[in-house]
């Protein structure tokens, strides 16, 4: 068959991997480079090229099983990585929940009451955690159940909610109205619910480019820089700006696979990727420190921002240096949303990426996927159809593929 895919991040390269051997398959990106979130920048410095991550950076040996099978298929080579994380206000406050040390980093807090009793409403949370995944129905807002669970406000604001922010890179004010068994389900399967038995984290050897450059190479028909417009089908098939396919596989966000559509989209089209909107978050690649914990014991792999004022965005600053186990003579950090506090002078590239935002209609919306994905000649692969990962991203290539007889 002929199929367009549009789109060349995770879902839609994953996809054409496992599409083009038996198939006429050409690949649209509206980009200039094809990977999306998985996106590596070479840096020159005096004595050393490093590949840094700016976007998709680490999986698991629990949490990632299709990604590694495609990681296998492709003989991409993987390191362990380090992950931790911890919260600054930029002044005083801080931590990092790596080790007592970094737990206690401001010493003050080894007798400090409420810092005490927020760590303690976190042995509180894992175990109610376990209650609600063991309730039927679709549960209360994150906000409602932490007030009836009665946790301390900073238990709430210095430690679940920005944990929550940093993961899916969200707005904390979102958190409430953030679906809790959606969240808890997510902590549960990543083993974030218990001090023990967690996943080992890793990361691909030479930065997430290393995926993109396997599958790339043995595609036949990839066309970068080429936005798709136009997405319209018939009873005959499908139309991509002027020319014509068999099938199609939308493989970008949900709002940009509705634009594509334009009139054509159906009502249920509408309805369900209209659920799962998107929201834009600024990456900043530099060497500035300052946007690191004040005392080195506080630093930590994910480092999130306190900020006096809320932005209507999450604030974080992922160390490059702990999650590639990059040995350089400066320390490489990747900050979101904070860019006007970064020296000018210790800013090497800036980028936009855009991550779902998660509700309660949107958690229905995934769902109902096959309502509208294998009808009309049409399929939807994306992160979005689940957690927004890119294990997510494989997950909804692999159930695109099967339509085709094809298996990861």
């Amino acid at each position: 068959m002929r199929i367009a895919i549009v789109g060349a991040g995770i879902s839609g390269l994953a996809t054409a991997h496992l599409l083009h051997p038996e198939h006429e398959v050409t690949v649209f990106e509206a980009g200039e480079l094809a990977g999306g979130h998985a996106n590596t920048v070479r840096v020159d410095t005096e004595d050393a090229t490093h590949d840094v991550d700016t976007g998709f950076i680490v999986f698991n040996d629990r949490n990632y099983p299709q990604f590694e099978k495609l990681l296998a298929r492709l003989h991409v080579a993987s390191q362990p990585s380090n992950m931790s994380f911890g919260v600054s206000d930029g002044g005083d406050f801080e931590y990092t929940g790596s080790s007592a040390n970094g737990l206690f980093a401001k010493r003050a807090h080894l007798v400090t009451p409420w810092f005490h009793r927020m760590v303690f409403d976190l042995v509180k949370f894992n175990r109610n955690a376990r209650t609600l995944l063991a309730t039927g129905g679709e549960g209360p807002s994150l906000g409602h159940w932490l007030d009836e669970g009665d946790y301390s406000e900073p238990f709430v604001e210095r430690l679940i909610v920005p944990q929550a922010s940093a993961v899916w890179s969200a707005d904390p004010r979102q958190m409430w109205t953030f679906p809790a068994r959606f969240l808890v389900e997510f902590f549960d399967n990543h083993g974030m619910l218990g001090f023990a038995k967690r996943p080992q984290w890793r990361t691909i050897s030479g930065g997430s480019r290393s995926y993109v450059d396997a599958i790339t190479a043995s595609l036949r028909d990839l066309r970068l820089a080429t936005p798709v417009r136009s997405i319209t089908r018939d009873a005959d098939g499908v139309t991509v700006d002027g020319e014509r396919f068999d099938e199609v596989v939308i493989a970008t966000h949900s709002d940009q696979a509705l634009k594509m559509l334009g009139e054509d989209a159906t009502e249920r089209e509408r309805e369900l990727l209209g659920a799962i909107p998107y929201q834009p978050n600024e990456a900043v690649l530099h060497t500035d420190t300052r946007l690191l914990p004040r005392r080195k014991r506080a630093w930590a792999s994910w480092n999130y921002h306190l900020l006096p004022e809320p932005t209507g965005m999450t604030t974080v600053t992922y160390h490059m240096n702990r999650l590639q186990a990059l040995t350089a003579d400066r320390e490489f950090c990747v900050t979101l949303n904070r860019g006007d506090a970064i020296d000018p002078g210790k800013v090497l590239r800036r980028f936009s990426y855009a991550h779902p935002v998660f509700t309660r209609d949107g958690a229905k919306a995934q769902a109902r996927w096959h309502e509208i994905s294998g009808v009309n000649r049409t399929h939807f692969a994306g992160a979005y159809w689940r957690w927004g990962f890119h294990e997510d991203g494989v997950v909804s290539a692999a159930r695109v593929a099967e339509h085709f007889g094809a298996r990861l």
